[in-house]
């Protein structure tokens, strides 16, 4: 069996929405959405592969999904909550700003806001010190000031 990560979902999406998108691919043995995320489980790889190539950044309910293989956090992850985040901004280029002070596990963008999970906790509080109140690139940025602190952090990773 197979998880993938379904990310920036519509609030209205459904299991079986999900579920019927993704059998277009493969069995899907199980479908679960939760807030603005969700996870598919496909029956091999190759199926999965196919799905993420044909669906990653497809429109469904208004918004694009972020469709990637499900990668389990370390036991032990500082997460930060990112807010003022403007419309241009996307996974990769938060995650690479996020990457310049230390591993990024997760980097997830829900509306105007983010969650980023850092491996380890110096890391992230660096990144809280340095992009806190800050304008990064304006025009990807475009809210104002980031607003950057960590949520918590215990060696359950939640």
């Amino acid at each position: 069996m197979v998880k993938m990560f379904i990310g920036n979902l519509a609030c209205n999406t459904t299991p079986e929405e999900l579920r019927e998108l993704f059998e277009k691919y493969g069995k899907v043995t199980e479908s679960d959405v939760v807030k603005n995320y969700g996870f598919v489980h496909m029956s091999n790889i190759s199926e999965a592969e196919e799905a993420i190539r044909n669906l990653h950044q497809l429109q469904l309910n208004g918004w694009r999904m972020n469709v990637e293989m499900s990668k389990g956090r370390p036991k032990s992850t500082t997460k930060l909550h990112v807010s003022n985040l403007g419309e241009g901004v996307s996974n990769p280029v938060l995650r690479a700003k996020f990457e310049e002070f230390g591993t990024v596990v997760e980097c997830d963008i829900v509306k105007d806001y983010a969650f980023i999970h850092m491996e380890r906790m110096e890391d992230a509080m660096d990144a809280i010190s340095k992009l806190d109140n800050t304008a990064y690139k304006g025009e990807l940025f475009g809210r104002g000031e980031l607003v950057v602190f960590a949520v918590y952090k215990n060696k359950f990773g939640f």
